[in-house]
């Protein structure tokens, strides 16, 4: 009789090979991007479908239109103060828009301003068309597209949280963050083409049509009435939206991080006149490799939902931020600014999504609107008003010297910042989660 054959047992003794494939795959799904919102909200499927189209025509507009005004001008300076041109009316309009997002549908509002703002695009093709385009009309536009932003932002923010579950908030974030960085890298990047090619009429035109797509998802999607017992919109109820933002200095630490960063730290009104030292169809990719570089993260994000020091995060991404500007300015060929520019849109997510983290996770229902206003202002301010100080100081000192100084700032008024708000530091997501539980319950009690 045979002696039967010794083999080793498969259930008992696994193959080395297979456990590492195991362990590779598992590492590979921490850090993959999170689709889960996708497949269990309609509504977030309708608007980040419809948003990324239109936003992917309205980075092409945001190309096309300080091209033109440099075309026009001449003048850096020029491109620069289309910053402020903006600054005032998104200033005001967003305390408006905050109030309104609280008090109304947020879907109506965000329809209603989307419509106005095709209407917008639709009058810079008119004036392109002319014979001699008219600036004074390119800033009349920049001003009205910066007030309507303002109105719809508040609202487009504040409906996330009402769309998907709170355990997938970071994934729903990071989703909206991956369609606005492929419209901020193939927008601009066809944007410029066609700008340089058929001109700006015709880049104008593919915006407006974009439009189109937004409109038909948001006439799709249910209604979003106002929270329950929800304030009208007043002074007063601004006012509050202010005080809470006061009361906790963590949140002010995320607003006066990032526009400290923005305002020292954003070259991208300088990207005409630096295109030009390395050849004119450059300046496309210039706009386009900072959203390359968010994109990559985002495509990785999984890696968020295990990080709770997200203050701390926000820091470190704002200096980083800081650090690749300065490698952008002293980049001798295009390829390393394209990398350099990359690198700093990678940081600029990192601290993007930790900032939206802290406030979509903290901030109750009932004040959402009005935070949102801040958090536009915050994250606005910054480059609208840094385009204008970048273009001065590039007037008066050159355009590496502006880029080089800005991001030498940047790094600068980051630490300080973290210096005197200890509180964000110390941030940890788990208390942040514990007070807005505590915040709705003292809510519910009271009413």
């Amino acid at each position: 009789m045979e002696e039967p054959t010794s083999q080793p047992s498969t259930h008992l003794t696994p193959d080395p090979s297979e456990a590492s494939a195991g362990r590779a795959q598992n590492r590979a799904r921490a850090f993959a991007l999170d689709i889960t919102p996708l497949r269990e909200s309609r509504d977030f499927r309708l608007l980040f479908a419809g948003q990324a189209v239109s936003f992917f025509g309205s980075m092409m507009t945001f190309v096309a239109l300080p091209w033109q005004v440099y075309r026009l001008t001449g003048s850096t300076l020029a491109s620069g103060l289309l910053g402020v041109t903006e600054f005032v009316p998104i200033f005001l309009m967003a305390f408006v828009g905050g109030a309104l997002a609280d008090a109304v549908d947020r879907r109506r509002m965000v329809r209603l301003t989307e419509a106005l703002l095709a209407v917008g695009t639709l009058l810079l093709v008119f004036n392109s068309t002319l014979a001699e385009p008219r600036v004074w009309v390119l800033f009349l536009c920049a001003a009205l597209f910066a007030a309507l932003n303002g109105l719809q932002r508040p609202s487009l923010d504040a409906l996330v949280p009402r769309l998907v579950a709170a355990e997938e908030l970071p994934a729903a974030i990071a989703l909206r963050s991956l369609g606005g960085t492929v419209a901020m890298i193939g927008g601009p990047a066809l944007g410029g083409l066609l700008v340089a090619t058929a001109g700006p009429a015709v880049t104008y035109s593919i915006d407006f049509v974009t439009f189109a797509a937004s409109l038909a998802a948001l006439w799709a999607m249910r209604a979003v009435p106002p929270p329950a017992g929800a304030e009208r919109p007043s002074l007063r109820s601004v006012v509050e939206g202010l005080r809470y933002a006061r009361s906790r200095p963590e949140l002010l630490g995320t607003y006066l991080i990032d526009i400290n960063a923005m305002f020292f730290g954003m070259p991208m009104a300088l990207f005409p006149a630096v295109a030009e030292g390395f050849g004119g169809g450059s300046v496309g990719l210039l706009y386009a490799a900072p959203a390359f570089g968010a994109m990559c993260v985002t495509l990785t994000s999984g890696w968020t939902n295990r990080v709770n020091r997200h203050g701390l995060c926000v820091v470190l991404a704002a200096a980083a931020w800081g650090l690749a500007i300065v490698g952008f300015g002293l980049a001798p060929t295009l390829w390393a600014a394209l990398l350099f520019l990359a690198l700093a849109g990678a940081a600029d997510m990192v601290s993007g999504l930790f900032r939206a983290l802290i406030w979509n996770q903290t901030i109750p229902d009932q004040l959402r609107g009005r935070l949102a206003g801040i958090e536009v202002i915050s994250y606005t301010t910054g480059p609208l008003l840094g385009n204008a100080e970048s273009g001065t100081v590039a007037r008066l000192f050159g355009v590496r010297a502006s880029v080089l100084s800005g991001g030498v700032l940047c790094v600068a008024g980051t630490a300080l910042l973290a210096l005197l708000l200890p509180q964000l530091i110390r941030y940890d997501a788990r208390a942040g989660l514990a007070r807005k539980r505590a915040e709705e319950e003292a809510r519910a009690s009271g009413a």
